[in-house]
């Protein structure tokens, strides 16, 4: 059974940090571009941060360069996003995603099977 588990999320301050995890089963993760997506009230999924399969170059989303970054620990099947700084426009339900080819982290191409991860940054 193909599956995406998300966890990692939480109440944090602004300017602290959070480690997103995504554990995959029933599918190995290296052999997808995969990436990290949020989706905040009232607005379209966006991506976050991507790893692309046919180079292993990423993607950041503007907003998160030199804050976030994503990783992939091929022997436990699972992928991270690292977010430090935190600020109060990051918060939204955070998704990880996968696509059989490289869709350059738009949204609506990757497929997502977990429930997400809710980070709120909040004083």
């Amino acid at each position: 059974q193909v599956q995406l588990v998300e966890s990692g999320g939480g109440l944090v301050q602004p300017g602290g940090s959070l480690r997103l995890s995504c554990a995959a089963s029933g599918f190995t993760l290296q052999y997808y571009a995969i990436g990290w997506f949020r989706q905040a009230p009232g607005k379209e999924r966006e991506g976050v941060s991507c790893i692309n399969i046919s180079d292993g170059s990423t993607y950041y989303k503007d907003s998160v360069k030199g804050r976030f970054t994503i990783a992939r620990d091929n022997a436990k099947n699972t992928m991270y996003l690292y977010m430090n700084s935190l600020k109060p426009e990051d918060t939204a339900v955070y998704y990880c995603g996968t696509a059989d080819a490289d869709y350059g982290c738009y949204a609506p191409l990757y497929d997502y099977g977990g429930q997400g991860t809710q980070v709120t940054v909040s004083s």
